[in-house]
C-alpha cells in the first residue's frame, strides 16, 4: 500500500524529509546559527515588537539606515515545532547591509498550537508591519517575505492570502517572495516522524499546502533549494515554482550550488552573496 506517491513506509518518507539526519554536520550548523545570531544582536540596533496578543507573537526589528527602505520579513524553519527568532538573528546581517529594514518573525510552536494558528500569526505580522513599517524606516509598499523550510511554507501561505477581503490591505501587500527549501505539499508529513507533534488532519493539510491553493498576491517569486538536498525537497520546490508560473506569476527557480538544507540561508548573512543579489533584483 502506498502512503504518498511511491512511498510505502514511514522510513522511506523520513529518509527524504528528516533534513537533519541527511546533513552530517547538522549540529555544527545549529551552533553557527546561534553564535552568529548573538553577534548580530550585539552589533546591530534592534528591538522586539509585539504584533499580536499572545506571548509568542513578536518580531526582532532591525530598522533601516535610510527612510523608505525595502522591508525584508524572515520566517524561520524548524518544522513548525522548533526554533525562535533569536536563533535566526544572523539573517539580518547581510539584509541590513544591503539596505533593508529587517523583521525576524517569532511564532508559537506545535504541539501547543496548530499549523493553522502559525499561519494566522504570520499573516498578523504582515498586517501589523504594513501599518508600522515607517517607524523603522521601512517602505510598506515594498515588502519581501523570505522563509526557510517550514518558513517557506509560511511564505506560500502569505501568497495565498486574500489581503483585501480579510485585512483591508492592498492585494500586492507582498511585493516579492523567497521561499527557501520549503515544503509546499504537507501530505507526506502526515506519515512521517513529525505527525505526533504536528497532528496534521486531512483538512489541515488541504488548508495549509500552498501547492494546492490559489495565489492571491501578484508578487515576484524566487523559489530556492539547495542542490544537495533530498529528491523530495527538490521536487517540492520545483513543483511550487511551476505552480506559481501556472498562475501567471513572475517566478524563478534557483538551485543553490553546493548547498544543503541548513547552509541554504547562509547567504542572508553575507552582504555580497548571490542569494542577496537575487533578492535585491526582485525589487527592481
Amino acid at each position: 500500500m502506498k502512503l504518498y506517491r511511491d512511498f510505502r513506509s514511514q522510513d522511506e518518507i523520513d529518509a527524504q524529509y528528516n533534513a537533519g539526519s541527511n546533513v552530517p554536520d547538522f549540529a555544527d550548523w545549529m551552533a553557527w546559527y546561534q553564535r552568529s545570531s548573538e553577534q548580530v544582536r550585539a552589533e546591530l540596533p534592534h528591538a522586539q515588537h509585539r504584533f499580536g496578543p499572545t506571548v509568542s507573537e513578536y518580531a526582532e526589528v532591525y530598522p533601516a539606515a535610510q527612510p523608505a527602505s525595502p522591508v525584508a520579513v524572515f520566517i524561520h524553519g524548524g518544522y513548525w515545532r522548533a526554533g525562535a527568532a533569536s536563533d535566526f538573528s544572523f539573517v539580518a546581517a547581510g539584509l541590513h547591509a544591503r539596505g533593508f529594514c529587517v523583521v525576524v518573525s517569532n511564532y508559537a510552536l506545535c504541539p501547543q498550537v496548530s499549523v493553522d494558528e502559525i499561519t494566522r500569526q504570520s499573516r498578523a505580522l504582515i498586517a501589523w508591519l504594513y501599518q508600522h513599517a515607517a517607524q523603522f524606516n521601512g517602505d510598506r509598499d515594498n515588502i519581501v517575505a523570505i522563509g526557510h523550510s517550514a518558513g517557506g511554507q509560511q511564505v506560500g501561505m502569505l501568497l495565498a492570502t486574500d489581503w483585501q477581503t480579510n485585512y483591508q490591505l492592498p492585494a500586492d501587500t507582498i511585493t516579492a517572495a523567497v521561499p527557501i527549501s520549503g515544503v509546499f505539499d504537507l501530505h507526506p508529513l502526515r506519515y512521517s516522524y513529525l505527525q505526533p507533534t504536528l497532528s496534521l488532519s486531512h483538512e489541515t493539510i488541504c488548508r495549509q499546502s500552498p501547492q494546492h491553493l490559489a495565489v492571491q498576491s501578484p508578487a515576484r517569486v524566487l523559489v530556492c533549494v539547495g542542490a544537495l538536498e533530498s529528491d523530495e525537497f527538490q521536487r517540492q520546490s520545483q513543483q511550487y515554482w511551476q505552480w506559481c508560473l501556472d498562475q501567471a506569476l513572475e517566478a524563478e527557480l534557483w538551485q543553490q550550488p553546493d548547498c544543503h538544507h541548513f547552509n541554504a540561508i547562509e547567504g542572508l548573512h553575507q552582504a555580497d552573496s548571490e542569494l542577496l543579489d537575487r533578492i535585491v533584483a526582485l525589487l527592481h
